[in-house]
């Protein structure tokens, strides 16, 4: 299995590492600093290249829900290294630091409003939280409790949780359709200072004051008992 560098340091921009499979349009590495798609966040986007200077541009990264391999994902028709070649995996930074950025702003929300969350969505631009909730609350109150953490400059802490420690709390998981990865004795945990507590496996700023000024725009009205939240950056 792949070694996943950006689950213990989302500030990793570059790494050495060794082909070692490839599949149809797909480069499998030993380790990587590429995240994949999961959780809400899309994946990390940049290059592979080689020592002789051969580039490889990366246009996403998934999981294969079959295997599990980390698969970085090239253009069709692109020529593929030689399994045992030695790569630098880069990811485009900019990209990821405004996801990060955007992660940590929703995991705000979350802890902002009194209800499950029952679907979302990260973006560059705009990103979203559904919310099992009958009425929508106040946009102007709610925006202004987003930008009081956010200028507090809290802490963003990773940590673990134990399997049977999440079994004996399943309030600690605030989503209704997705359960996190349990079966390996434990489970990544974000904090955000004394505002948030919860299992996630996504990139993540240090502090809340690196998110920068957060607007909540449109909210949508999804159902009877579901509201969209939609946050932009400022």
């Amino acid at each position: 299995m792949t070694k996943e560098l950006f689950r213990e340091d989302s500030y990793l921009k570059e790494c050495t590492a060794t082909v070692t499979n490839t599949k149809d349009n797909a480069i499998i590495l030993d380790q990587t600093v590429f995240y994949p798609t999961g959780g809400g966040q899309p994946g990390d986007c940049g290059t592979l290249t080689s020592d002789e200077g051969q580039t490889y541009p990366i246009i996403d990264t998934v999981k294969d829900r079959d295997s599990g391999d980390l698969l970085h994902i090239v253009a069709e028709g692109t020529a593929l290294p030689a399994v045992g070649s030695p790569v630098t995996c880069t990811i485009d930074w900019d990209r990821r630091y405004k996801l990060m950025r955007m992660h940590t702003a929703l995991h705000i929300l979350c802890s902002k409003v009194d209800a499950a969350v029952s679907g979302g969505s990260i973006g560059l631009d705009k990103s979203r939280l559904d919310f099992d909730l009958p009425e929508s609350p106040d946009k102007e109150a709610l925006s202004a409790a987003l930008n009081a953490e956010i200028d507090a400059d809290k802490p963003v802490t990773i940590g673990t949780i134990t399997d049977a420690e999440l079994d004996a709390n399943p309030d600690l998981i605030r989503t209704m359709s997705v359960k996190p990865p349990m079966g390996q004795g434990t489970v990544r945990t974000i904090t955000i200072s004394d505002v948030d507590y919860q299992p996630c496996g996504g990139t993540h700023v240090r502090s809340t004051a690196e998110i920068g000024p957060i607007r909540v725009g449109k909210i949508e009205k999804k159902g009877k008992q579901n509201r969209r939240i939609n946050i932009h950056f400022a």
